[in-house]
């Protein structure tokens, strides 16, 4: 059995390196599966899933959903986009994550504008575990829970965040909790 095995995995990447695909999407797993039935026959019979788990782990890339295809086309937009140590920090952040999405919809890339969406979210929950660790001086904590609002906000209405965010800066309430924020911008 375990001989049958090798030998599976090796008609699958020899098969494989035949077609030789930069990028192996649903398309080309199924091209490679039919090609191994017509060229092998029962030897040559395997599963979609047994296929894409033999390309990875002989370091194939393999990209099975459109989010794993937007997450690979668009890996740089992405890359060092959440920061907050600072509450400028976050508002660039969250700018950066504005501009991704509306660019996104745009050009009708669903994926893409849910994975902007998921690093949003990510945002918030690291924000908010910050805040609440005890460890971490107040005014720090008072920052993250701030920066955890300013991300629940965007992603309610993020088409009014940045006015409400002008006018939240202003308050008086925001002014005192951060009066060195203006030392920032």
């Amino acid at each position: 059995m375990t001989q049958l095995l090798k030998n599976k995995k090796a008609l699958i990447l020899e098969t494989a390196r035949e077609i030789n695909a930069q990028k192996w999407t649903p398309a080309e797993i199924e091209q490679l599966r039919l090609r191994l039935l017509a060229e092998h026959g029962e030897a040559g019979k395997a599963g979609t899933d047994y296929i894409a788990d033999v390309l990875k782990d002989a370091g194939h890339k393999v990209l099975l959903s459109m989010q794993e295809e937007a997450e690979e086309q668009y890996e740089e937009e992405f890359e060092d986009l959440l920061h907050f140590k600072t509450l400028g920090d976050a508002e660039v952040s969250i700018m950066r994550l504005d501009e991704l999405m509306r660019k996104f919809r745009a050009h009708g890339e669903k994926a893409a504008v849910e994975r902007v969406l998921g690093v949003a979210r990510l945002g918030k929950r690291r924000a908010e575990m910050i805040a609440r660790n005890q460890k971490v001086e107040p005014q720090k904590r008072s920052e993250k829970i701030e920066i955890a609002s300013w991300f629940r906000i965007w992603l309610e209405t993020p088409d009014s965040f940045f006015d409400w965010l002008d006018i939240r800066k202003q308050s008086p309430e925001f002014q005192q909790r951060f009066p060195h924020v203006e030392d920032e911008e």
